[in-house]
């Protein structure tokens, strides 16, 4: 018998469904799903789910994780194997199904780089009354719409433009312009986010050698 004519081709074997156990593994279930006789059977995939679990053993501990080894040999087995679990046996249809597409906000794509906590601060800001708590926390809004303004733009910022988004987020309800007061200046904004950039040390003693022990081409 010429070898050569038993050779196997990947691009002629069937698709495994779980790759992650590999061809020989799939060829268990498979003959698992084969055995008619019911005893035998059902002796087989317990056989192939202590192998499964010693494939596994940093997940011992974790919860549900024999539930997991018995939806993962029904899913391999194509839902075909007919056994006694001790879990229920999970639907094809179920596992099949298409999860809901997530909702993503998107209140004011024009100012991302605020984000959406924002707006939301602001929407609970306006609900509140008008008083030396309410403008403490405008001023706190608007303070953090400059840092986060200078970290997504520039290295500087007029209070106008940041009292403008604030008005336009607020559909009108917090105008900070006419107080006539400032906001922090932008350079303790860049001091703090310098000082973080550099926490890991400037200098020789600080700095971290990560080209040590790579070759350059």
């Amino acid at each position: 018998m010429n070898p050569v004519e038993n050779l196997e081709y990947n691009t002629e074997r069937s698709m495994l469904i779980i790759p992650e156990y590999g061809r020989h593994f799939q060829k268990m279930v498979d003959y698992a799903v084969s055995i008619e006789d019911n005893e035998e059977r059902n002796k087989v995939a317990k056989a192939i789910i202590s192998v499964m679990g010693n494939l596994q053993p940093h997940l011992r501990d974790v919860p549900d994780f024999q539930h997991k080894l018995w939806d993962q040999l029904f899913i391999m087995s194509d839902f075909k194997l007919d056994v006694e679990s001790p879990f229920p046996k999970p639907s094809k249809e179920v596992l099949e199904q298409r999860p809901d597409p997530l909702e993503y906000p998107q209140n004011h794509p024009k100012y991302r780089f605020y984000g959406n906590n924002i707006k939301r601060m602001i929407d609970v800001a306006i609900k509140w009354e008008k008083g030396d708590m309410r403008e403490g926390l405008e001023y706190a809004i608007a303070n953090h719409m400059k840092k986060c303004y200078l970290n997504w733009n520039k290295d500087t910022v007029d209070d106008k433009a940041i009292f403008k988004h604030l008005f336009e987020l607020s559909d009108g309800q917090i105008d900070l312009a006419s107080d006539g007061e400032n906001l922090t200046d932008a350079g303790q904004f860049l001091k703090t986010r310098s000082a973080k950039s550099n926490r890991g040390g400037t200098g020789k003693k600080g700095q971290r050698n990560t080209s040590r022990g790579k070759k350059r081409y």
